[in-house]
């Protein structure tokens, strides 16, 4: 006789837009448990999107305490943290509570998002990210050489530099649009590039911007492809935007990614400074459902 077969709801939402088919879509598993970590990974592959969740619960008490369990996944590995999925992730536990604040435990530790109702506007959330790690600064033509920019590429006002809120990203500030709409990267040398000097991935930024109110432009290019919209590397953004002084300590701006494909996102972030630290990194955006459904197997 046929084993009866196990079957795990999902929910897919799209991320960092008010508006369906934009922004960067996430699978949510709202009870994984029973669900090994190869079940997990085969599951996301098979979603095939930027990152897939899986929401383990656990008794009030240490819920309350330590955060839900929330374990993320990309199509190759497993990550301690990612913007879009927190974000996403904390959306779908909160539902229709009005509840202020979820915590998430990620492998990362408890990350905390807080919500923000206004009459007529869709709900926001924002997440407060681990503190900013700054790490090295890079050559100019080193980075252009790995990551295959054209001479003149790279703005040579600001520094490109390694920052983590979690996740280590190299900031690479590109002179402008044309530049940034060009991008054609070589995947291989990035990768050996980032595996010497200690990033994760390159995110291209530019202070020259489709909408008038971004405060930057951004591309994340990476092993699945372009990723619509990349919270993590907003975080580190915004740590490095207040650093350099594109922002303001504690000024919420825009960045906007996922033009090229069709996917706009809507990243909001901001950060303070303390003692000549930058400190308290939050990213924010909305989050709409999209697809609800039920994987069997």
């Amino acid at each position: 006789m046929n084993a009866k077969p196990r079957r795990f709801p999902f929910v897919q939402l799209d991320v960092f837009s008010s508006q369906p088919f934009e922004g960067n879509s996430l699978a949510v598993f709202p009870d994984a448990r029973g669900l090994s970590d190869q079940h997990m990974q085969a599951i996301a592959r098979e979603m095939n999107l930027s990152e897939t969740t899986f929401i383990l619960p656990r008794d009030p008490a240490t819920e309350r305490e330590r955060g839900v369990r929330v374990r993320i996944f990309t199509v190759q590995e497993e990550l301690p943290f990612a913007g879009h999925p927190t974000l996403g992730t904390a959306f779908q536990l909160r539902g229709s509570s009005g509840v202020g604040e979820v915590a998430l435990d990620l492998n990362v530790g408890k990350v905390p998002v807080r919500f923000e109702e206004a009459p007529g506007q869709p709900v926001f959330g924002e997440m407060t990210q681990m503190e900013p790690e700054f790490g090295p600064r890079h050559d100019r033509q080193a980075v252009a050489r790995a990551a295959g920019l054209k001479d003149g590429d790279i703005d040579p006002s600001l520094p490109i530099q390694t920052v983590s809120t979690g996740v280590p990203f190299t900031m690479v500030p590109l002179r402008g649009l044309e530049n940034i709409r060009a991008l054609n990267v070589d995947l291989r040398g990035s990768a050996e590039y980032l595996e010497r000097s200690g990033g994760k991935f390159f995110y291209f930024v530019t202070r020259q911007a489709v909408d008038t109110a971004a405060r930057l432009h951004a591309r994340m290019i990476f092993y699945n492809g372009e990723d619509p919209a990349t919270g993590s590397a907003a975080g580190c953004a915004a740590a490095w935007m207040v650093a350099n002084g594109v922002a303001k300590p504690d000024e919420r701006v825009l960045i906007e990614q996922g033009l090229e494909m069709q996917r706009p996102s809507r990243i909001f972030v901001r950060a303070s400074r303390r003692d000549d630290r930058v400190v308290n990194v939050r990213v924010g955006g909305n989050v709409v459902e999209t697809i609800r459904g039920e994987l069997f197997f």
